[in-house]
């Protein structure tokens, strides 16, 4: 992303925990701010509008126990309003920006980002799959089934969020950075055509060619392509504060030079940076080096 293409940023708070296991990732957005986001951004160039951040209705129906689902009607409430304000964004010709949050909130995000078209690729940054289903998820926990539900594949009510024509095509996405998938999710993302770069590919291969060889994928005839961000990806030494660490991610000239090569791709139509959590951190590191992460991606360069 460079700010001589588009100036101007709309960041969207999403203040919401309750598709996660453990709380505290509703208070991300507020660290990020603490941390510096809007003036680094502003410092690269942009000028931001930050709208601050989205809630929940009071007074929601109560949730089915019989469904494995948690907090679903909560979930379905924010990622309703989240749909919107991306969308109001790209009408307005801004680039989204979405803070949270727990990364359940990508439903919302990426259907709004499907306004104009849903012939979009994903790169979904990410220690897990998420793409687990109410049928196959161990836990319940909604941040671990985005996927399932942008390729319509999880349960109706979280599929058709953001309309029901709104459906990612699954060869056109590309996991980053996994090294924790369940066992249903290895077999749906072998059925559906996923392609799946964990750490061994990484440490294979380099992340700059997996980088290249993931947007050959989300660029193959689309109409552009999301990021979906989980500081989760990134190892536990430099991002403590997430409630799902997973020893072995990336070090931070991998996640920076990941950014740096996504950053010169002027596909990019708009971005989640998710599952901050300051509950668990230690001097707020963790939303300090997301923003070092945020910065590269939008073109903060030495030259």
């Amino acid at each position: 992303m460079n700010p001589k293409i588009n100036d101007r940023i709309r960041l969207i708070g999403v203040a919401f925990d309750k598709g996660a296991g453990t709380p505290g990732v509703a208070l991300g957005p507020a660290a990020l701010r603490y941390a510096g986001i809007v003036e680094r951004l502003e410092k690269i160039g942009y000028k931001v509008e930050d709208i601050g951040d989205l809630r929940n209705d009071d007074n929601l129906p109560k949730n089915d126990p019989e469904l494995n689902l948690k907090n679903l009607n909560e979930v379905i409430n924010i990622n309703e309003k989240l749909v919107k304000e991306v969308e109001g964004a790209i009408k307005d010709g801004a680039f989204p920006v979405v803070i949270g949050g727990d990364h359940s909130i990508a439903i919302g995000s990426i259907n709004g980002a499907m306004s104009k078209s849903s012939n979009i690729g994903l790169i979904w940054f990410d220690a897990h799959g998420d793409i687990n289903t109410h049928e196959t998820s161990p836990s319940g926990n909604i941040h671990g089934m985005p996927m399932s539900a942008l390729t319509g594949i999880g349960h109706p009510l979280l599929n058709n969020i953001g309309g029901p024509d709104r459906k990612l095509d699954p060869t056109k996405i590309a996991l980053v950075g996994a090294r924790d998938l369940d066992s249903g999710e290895r077999k749906i993302f072998k059925e559906m055509g996923v392609t799946v770069f964990t750490m061994h590919e990484i440490d294979r291969y380099g992340i700059g060619k997996v980088t290249e060889e993931a947007l050959k994928i989300v660029n193959n005839k689309t109409d552009g392509f999301y990021l979906s961000f989980d500081v989760d990806g990134v190892d536990p030494d430099l991002i403590q504060g997430t409630g799902t660490r997973v020893p072995g991610g990336l070090n931070y000239r991998e996640a920076n030079y990941f950014m740096e090569i996504l950053s010169k791709d002027e596909r990019l139509l708009g971005l989640d940076l998710v599952e901050v959590n300051p509950i668990l951190d230690i001097r707020n590191t963790t939303a300090e080096n997301a923003i070092i992460f945020l910065g590269s991606l939008m073109g903060e360069w030495l030259l």
